[in-house]
């Protein structure tokens, strides 16, 4: 099957090539840093929603709170089937009113339904307000990875994306040792559940504000013709004193903003359903799809299920949520060591060679007794699994233009979201009757086909290059 059309064969610029060369040439500035950790700590109170199924997993399986297996599945499967539906109406709204406003009201909508979860009674309205959570977190990386492409300059894009996420996976070993502590103290009778839940709608409140102090992408803006606005943008983070400079970093003086008869005439690359670039667009997000729908049999399925895991292996509860805990760090090591190479090499191989590295490692784990073996190969499985997530969100968000960046990466990451609901529903059964080993060659198969998939049909991706 002949490869899927490289990156940057299409004509036009998608954009305001006077928006877009200003901001390709500036070096990494105050508002860049800014920039990035407020969709750090966004991303870091999302991922304090998902990684409360981790210790939901463990929670909900002992008692006094032991649920029947199809009620686990159902909990563990709300927040991604929100996401599935979520995603892609984030993703329409920012590509129609902007990346920042949606991350804040996505931001805003987890705060109001995460306070909800947290007063549930019963695992029925906590699954429901799951799902409703779901909803609002389901677009926020992509989104967040679709901003900071607009934004950062292209010789340190990948490594700052990365520094962001590896902030934000910090989330997972914060609740799950936050559960952990609390569980024995309960204050106040509440339940250390949902004081993390609390926890989560604050923070998401507090960072929603936040990022209405930072600019709207001005590539953004320049791909609607909204000529001022983007050139007052641009400004802002031109006015900003640099913090690290690139080898194509120059000072570059700001041209008058374009009026609107000199605006580009619109190109078939921003139209998806076109003729002429529209079927190189389509290819990339089945693409994409195929390679979203895989990834969540490992990169969900292992963290998630990892609890349930000790728990048939006949650890305590508290012991599982220290394993799980320390495993939580992985993300955080991954993505950081991560940063400092993955400017250097291709996209396309980085990919691969994770998928490969992740079935071992997973193997070796659902082999394993010893707690110092579970504690090691945990934390390599998220290590080697954060690097693959985060440099899955970079590669989708170079494999289109600015005009669809949002909508369409958002949209194939609605197949992410369905495959995540998916996966506890076939894997935590697939564990009950076959054991941990069966469940984990299932998902050493999907890594192996992700991995052949995109070095067959994959480009090469856009590794210290501006995006359109």
């Amino acid at each position: 099957m002949e490869k899927i059309a490289g990156i940057g064969a299409s004509s036009g610029a998608s954009t305001d090539p006077g928006i877009a060369m200003r901001l390709d040439r500036l070096p990494v500035t105050r508002l860049h840093a800014a920039i990035v950790v407020v969709c750090a700590l966004g991303l870091l109170f999302d991922v304090v929603e998902a990684a409360l199924s981790n210790a939901l997993s463990a929670v909900f399986s002992s008692p006094p709170h032991q649920v029947t297996p199809a009620e686990l599945s159902l909990l563990l499967a709300s927040v991604f089937a929100g996401g599935a539906v979520g995603a892609p109406l984030l993703g329409l709204l920012a590509d129609r009113h902007g990346r920042r406003t949606t991350l804040a009201l996505s931001l805003f909508v987890l705060t109001v339904t995460s306070a909800f979860a947290a007063t549930s009674r019963d695992v029925t309205s906590l699954t429901a307000f799951r799902v409703l959570s779901g909803l609002a977190l389901g677009a926020y990386p992509p989104l967040m990875v679709a901003y900071l492409s607009d934004l950062l300059p292209p010789a340190r894009r990948g490594m700052l994306i990365l520094i962001a996420g590896a902030i934000g996976f910090l989330g997972a070993p914060a609740v799950i040792f936050l559960i952990r502590w609390l569980t024995p103290l309960q204050p106040f009778g509440i339940e250390a559940w949902r004081w993390a839940l609390g926890f989560g709608a604050a923070g998401s409140a507090i960072v929603g504000v936040l990022f209405y102090c930072l600019p709207e992408s001005p590539r953004w803006l320049a791909a609607l013709r909204r000529h001022a606005a983007a050139d007052a943008a641009c400004r802002q983070l031109e006015r900003s004193q640099a913090l690290m400079r690139t080898a194509d970093a120059e000072p570059v003086a700001a041209p008058a903003p374009a009026s609107e008869a000199d605006s580009p005439s619109d190109t078939h690359s921003e139209r998806f359903w076109s003729a002429k670039q529209g079927r190189t667009h389509r290819l990339r997000a089945a693409l994409l799809g195929l390679l979203y729908f895989l990834s969540p049999w490992a990169t969900i399925g292992f963290p998630v299920l990892s609890g349930a895991v000790l728990v048939e292996k006949r650890f305590r509860v508290s012991d599982s949520l220290l394993y799980v805990g320390v495993g939580m760090f992985g993300p955080t090591i991954g993505v950081l060591a991560g940063a400092l190479v993955i400017d250097r090499f291709e996209r396309r191989a980085t990919l691969a060679l994770c998928g490969g590295v992740m079935a071992l490692i997973g193997l070796a784990f659902a082999s394993s007794a010893s707690p110092a073996l579970l504690m090691t190969t945990g934390l390599a499985f998220n290590l080697v699994g954060a690097i693959y997530v985060a440099g899955l969100s970079v590669y989708a968000a170079e494999l289109f233009p600015t005009a669809l960046r949002a909508s369409v990466s958002s949209g194939a990451w609605a197949v992410n979201r369905v495959a995540s609901a998916v996966v506890p529903l076939a894997l935590l059964p697939l564990l009950k009757t076959s054991g941990a080993l069966v469940m984990f060659a299932v998902i050493g198969t999907t890594l192996l086909v992700g991995a052949a998939l995109v070095l067959t049909l994959g480009p090469r991706g856009l590794a210290g290059r501006p995006v359109r």
